[in-house]
């Protein structure tokens, strides 16, 4: 395409992009709909939802008109400027008739149309942010929810992974205050979603994934007495997902950000501990290539764990834990320099025993330390690194590296 210079008024000051379907906010700025709409969102979870502009207040999309003589003009030059390479942009799809979705929502709950219901709810979500928000202020979250829970009671599969699908597409547009009802006024919600995780049906793998993401979006929301009560059930099948061999990255980040938000209440890094994770985790660190955030949200689960002696003891029952723990220390980011360290330390003045303090030593642990003193990271690793090194440096003053560590402070 040649290099064309576009009007300035046609470009999103959001997406720096040709509008499409530009809108104009009461402040008087216009932006591509799907742009502004989403900037909204994001604001309303910051609970400060203006304008990017003009950084004055805004209300969702209540505030926006659709800009069509702006619209017209930027089809105009489009088609003017087709020959160059430019193409046209459609007139955008009428805005979704919330009677229409209300009618959808009451066919939810009618035995032989919910599937067919569930179907167009799904392809309404897929299509643009506009006909989530409609979606989500007609009510459809709370009958998806007691959609789920009925397939529960009743043992039933039909719908659920649409059901889990649509709810996840949707969760972002639905108030917060709505949320939290819908996760903590019904008790068999999280239940629901814990036994989904369990179903083998012919879709299985995706429906787990759905009910997952899912999951951990209620888990955010519980609140502390719900989190509380869980039941060692619950743990047992978070463990089960990590086990999962072909789920998704998206899908092992959700369990382990459950584990993160429940361990530290009441008796639930206990239950955690029992229900096999502390092994499970090494054991999924080792397997598997992660992202960077994977591999920071297994060492704080484990830094969380390690605080009880029984997870301190799971953890040294597998052969490759201080191996692993030692191998990515300055090989990830600081967060997990930090865990690692802190797990180590645990390690070291609680659980030191003789073969222990030698385990650490033979895999390079010791060395790492050594290395962490020395190298160019934040003092506070570096005070934590010489608290370890000092536990023991009577054992382990023979060590190599304590020596190349004490006579390059020497020479220093």
């Amino acid at each position: 395409m040649e290099e064309i210079e576009i009007p300035q008024y046609f470009i999103c000051p959001i997406s720096l992009q040709i509008m499409k379907d530009p809108v104009t906010a009461v402040t008087g700025i216009t932006y591509e709909r799907e742009s502004i709409e989403q900037w909204l969102i994001s604001s309303a979870k910051r609970n400060t939802t203006t304008c990017p502009v003009t950084n004055q207040p805004l209300h969702r999309d209540s505030d926006l008109t659709p800009n069509h003589t702006l619209r017209r003009l930027i089809q105009a030059w489009c088609t003017a400027n087709a020959t160059k390479g430019v193409d046209r942009i459609p007139t955008p799809k009428a805005s979704l008739d919330k009677t229409h979705v209300l009618k959808l929502v009451r066919e939810l709950g009618v035995a032989h149309l919910y599937v067919n219901a569930l179907k167009k709810l799904e392809a309404l979500a897929t299509e643009n942010q506009r006909n989530k928000l409609c979606m989500a202020e007609a009510g459809v979250a709370k009958e998806l929810c007691l959609l789920i829970i009925k397939c529960f009671r009743e043992g039933s599969t039909i719908g659920l992974e649409e059901a889990l699908r649509i709810l996840h597409l949707i969760w972002g547009s639905i108030p917060k205050l709505e949320v939290k009802i819908l996760v903590n006024e019904n008790c068999d919600f999280i239940d629901s979603l814990t036994w989904a995780l369990h179903c083998e049906i012919d879709n299985h793998v995706l429906v787990k994934e759905e009910a997952m993401i899912v999951l951990e979006k209620a888990i955010k929301v519980a609140n502390t007495s719900r989190l509380e009560r869980l039941r060692l059930e619950f743990f047992k099948t978070i463990i089960m997902v990590l086990r999962g061999k072909l789920l998704s990255q998206q899908v092992i980040k959700s369990a382990l950000l459950v584990l993160t938000e429940t361990c530290p209440l009441g008796r639930n890094r206990f239950k955690i501990v029992e229900a096999g994770a502390v092994f499970q985790l090494i054991e999924l660190e080792l397997e598997k290539a992660h992202e960077k955030n994977i591999t920071e949200l297994i060492f704080n689960v484990l830094a969380l764990l390690c605080s009880t002696a029984d997870g301190r003891e799971q953890l040294l029952r597998h052969a490759g834990s201080i191996a692993v723990l030692s191998k990515r220390i300055l090989r990830v980011s600081p967060a997990t320099d930090d865990r690692a360290l802190h797990i180590l330390s645990l390690i070291a003045k609680f659980s030191a025993r003789n073969d222990v303090i030698q385990e650490m030593l033979r895999v390079g642990a010791v060395t790492k330390l050594c290395m962490v003193m020395q190298a160019d990271c934040a003092t506070y690793l570096k005070e934590k690194a010489r608290g370890v090194l000092k536990l023991h440096s009577v054992v382990w003053n023979n060590s190599p590296c304590i020596a190349v560590y004490l006579l390059t402070r020497e020479q220093r």
